[in-house]
């Protein structure tokens, strides 16, 4: 049972000083940043396969434990990874907003998601990012329309489609995947764009990304097949009902913001 005093401030503050305690605030100008939630069968060898560098440049992999009740945390620490350990469940969402929080504050001058399933190639990791490193693009995406995918849900793949339609529709830009889950960013970006949902956030990421004015980049991309665990999101159904709900809700609340923020510069630093 989540104690009465845990709001999701007191909850990220707490487990924000756990991290500071254990690894300091020097991180490298690259933060992997990974959302767990029961994954200890396969985070390890998700962990292993991340890249120790990218053209150059240093990266950290920061596993942010989403109260797991395995051993989520104990396998991604012994596999090198910078582990946030929060006691509490609250979704993938909230999980990942703390991770942007943590790699902004340690100094990361770009951040990389993938997931803790290994449905996602790390040999993709480089070239998502490219666009970024390049200053190409301030946000970019892998596409699994671009590249491949090995899912054999014919209902899955339809929906894939048909949200991408339906944002490029609302945010007149064309996009080919919009919950893909390895993506690339200018680290202060996750910081200028609204962030609230817990759970379906990709879809309000991108939304949020374009309606502010971000240069946005697409990647062809592989999707593999979940290598251990099971899927939180829910059937097909229910995760098709609650996907559109966000999509619809994001782009409102953008649309009624009328007053875009002006894009920032965000200068590179070097280490």
């Amino acid at each position: 049972m989540t104690p009465p005093d845990a709001t999701p401030r007191n909850i990220d503050a707490d487990a924000l000083a756990a991290f500071t305690a254990e690894y300091g605030r020097d991180l490298p100008p690259i933060a992997i940043v990974i959302a767990a939630y029961n994954e200890a069968d396969g985070i390890g060898d998700v962990v292993a396969t991340l890249p120790s560098e990218i053209d150059g440049r240093e990266c950290a992999t920061i596993v942010v434990v989403d109260g797991s009740s395995d051993d989520t945390a104990a396998v991604a620490r012994k596999a090198g990874a910078l582990v946030c350990d929060v006691p509490v469940n609250r979704g993938q969402g909230a999980a990942l907003r703390l991770g942007y929080r943590i790699a902004r504050e340690g100094g990361a001058d770009y951040i990389v998601t993938t997931d803790a399933d290994g449905q996602y190639d790390a040999a993709d990791i480089p070239r998502v990012l490219a666009p970024v490193l390049r200053g190409e693009a301030d946000f970019a995406t892998g596409s699994r329309v671009l590249g491949r995918q090995e899912t054999y849900d014919k209902v899955r793949r339809a929906g894939v489609h048909v949200f991408a339609r339906l944002i490029s529709l609302l945010t007149s830009q064309r996009v080919t995947d919009t919950s893909f889950g390895l993506r690339a960013m200018r680290a202060p970006v996750t910081g200028a764009v609204e962030l609230r949902q817990p759970q379906y956030q990709s879809s309000e990421l991108l939304i949020g990304v374009i309606a502010r004015g971000y240069r946005v980049a697409e990647v062809p991309a592989t999707m593999r097949l979940r290598t251990a665990g099971s899927t939180k999101k829910g059937g097909n159904l229910v995760y098709g009902y609650r996907y559109s709900r966000v999509v619809v809700g994001t782009w409102w609340r953008e649309r009624r913001r009328r007053s875009p923020l002006p894009e920032p510069e965000f200068p590179a630093k070097t280490k």
